[in-house]
């Protein structure tokens, strides 16, 4: 009788283990769910109008030349944003106020400056590509006209939407960049080519080409993220309660959120990734292939979508909507990113209040800002910019804008005065500077061909 009863404790005991067990998953991948926000948003809208016009670009003239890109900016784009999350994180400060204590103000003047032109520029060619997409759905609206309603939607939309509402927003309209991914599936080709091109690298020695490299590596590792990302995570700890203001106290940072960071920005990154690989094998496939190699609109750029829709009727005219669509939607993801990245860095600069997490009337300063950048970028389409060329051109200056940044980030990412326990490890700075080199020579070679 009494080995029965032992039999049945031992039996609770191990059910009661693998109930833990399970629970303890569920939890964990909940936790690791519950995570996926500042990261996630910042590779979603590293595919913005800029992104999508660079990538399609590359993909239409070039074919799969440049389809290696992906995954060879895939752990420089991971560490870069990781150091930028991590000091966000530990320090509780955005990336501005962290330069201004490690150098000085008239360090960062300078930087910030670079860092709004290249933001303004940026909002303007998007604003203008989301006019431009506008057109293909309703050709009888004029540009303006709903260039003005996007500028009203998207300042509005920052000021009165509450910060966690609003992250929600973003995650959602993420997912409308996955148009391209079943797109590139089905335009397929031969996938030894595809698989292949993915991992050699393709070089020429050429302006075209080395415009495009510059343009590609611009808009993926661009300032305006590194700015939002540490930002955002010092905004997670407000939104938790470790710090009452961005800028403010020391907060207290575990292991594990830590590593939930890492997580968010691996995953983040993964995704915006895997996006420009898929608009090159879409462009590449469905334009390249078919003789077109030079993007001149938007008109064009669409018609890279037809394969997804091509048994529908009027698949033409759906393949437009769908990206009309996309454009939209990150133009309303990553214009937000880039005018609230110029918020942070210009209250970073001069002390202002900051933080989406706070009202209008608690943080003037920053929101007129990003009214501001937002604003401006609209009145830059006034000069009739061509939408697909700004585009490019917007992801070229970020490239250059990013490099004296990149420096700054990775020398404050080894100050134990400023994180501790917290610096960069080996593999972290061997990425980082070669990440930094990488850059510097891409641009220098660029300003070389196109003297040629």
């Amino acid at each position: 009788m009494k080995k029965i009863d032992a039999d049945k404790e031992t039996t609770n005991e191990k059910d009661t283990l693998l109930k833990n067990s399970h629970s303890s998953k569920i939890s964990g991948a909940k936790d690791t769910l519950k995570s996926l926000g500042p990261g996630l948003i910042t590779g979603a809208s590293d595919d913005d109008p800029s992104g999508i016009a660079t990538f399609s670009q590359a993909g239409a003239q070039f074919g799969f030349g440049m389809l290696w890109m992906a995954l060879f900016q895939y752990p420089m784009m991971t560490i870069i944003q990781e150091m930028c999350a991590r000091l966000g994180l530990v320090t509780g400060s955005g990336l501005g106020g962290i330069i201004k204590k490690r150098y000085s103000k008239k360090i960062l003047v300078p930087l910030s400056g670079l860092v709004l032109i290249a933001n303004t520029i940026n909002i303007g060619a998007d604003i203008a590509a989301m006019g431009a997409s506008v057109r293909l759905l309703a050709p009888e609206v004029p540009v303006l006209v709903s260039t003005i309603i996007f500028v009203v939607l998207i300042i509005g939309l920052e000021i009165f939407i509450p910060y966690q509402k609003y992250m929600r927003i973003l995650k959602y309209l993420a997912l409308f960049l996955l148009s391209y991914i079943i797109t590139a599936i089905i335009v397929g080709g031969s996938w030894n080519q595809i698989l292949t091109s993915s991992i050699i690298p393709h070089i020429e020695i050429k302006p075209e080409f080395a415009t495009m490299f510059v343009a590609i590596i611009g808009t993926s590792i661009s300032p305006y993220l590194f700015f939002w990302q540490a930002s955002e995570e010092a905004e997670e700890d407000v939104a938790k309660q470790k710090i009452k203001e961005i800028g403010k106290g020391n907060p207290s940072v575990t292991k594990k959120e830590i590593k939930l960071m890492r997580i968010d920005i691996a995953v983040g990154i993964a995704f915006a990734e895997l996006i420009v690989w898929a608009i090159v094998i879409t462009t590449a496939g469905s334009l390249h292939s078919h003789g077109v190699t030079d993007i001149q609109s938007a008109d064009q750029a669409a018609k890279s979508l037809e394969p997804l829709v091509k048994t529908f009727p009027h698949a033409g005219e759906i393949a437009k909507a769908i990206f009309a669509v996309g454009i939209i939607s990150t133009g309303l993801l990553a214009i937000p990113v880039l005018a609230g990245s110029s918020g942070y860095v210009l209250a970073d600069t001069f002390g202002w209040k900051q933080g989406l997490n706070k009202k209008f009337k608690q943080a003037k300063a920053f929101y007129l800002v990003i009214a501001a950048a937002t604003s401006i970028g609209l009145l830059i389409n006034l000069v009739h910019i061509d939408p697909i060329k700004a585009l490019i051109y917007a992801a070229v200056i970020n490239a250059v804008t990013s490099i004296p940044i990149l420096f700054a980030v990775l020398k404050i990412s080894n100050d134990t005065s400023i994180l501790k326990k917290e610096t960069n490890g080996k593999l972290s700075n061997t990425i980082g500077w070669l990440t930094f080199i990488v850059m510097i020579i891409s641009v220098v070679i660029m300003f070389i061909t196109w003297g040629k």
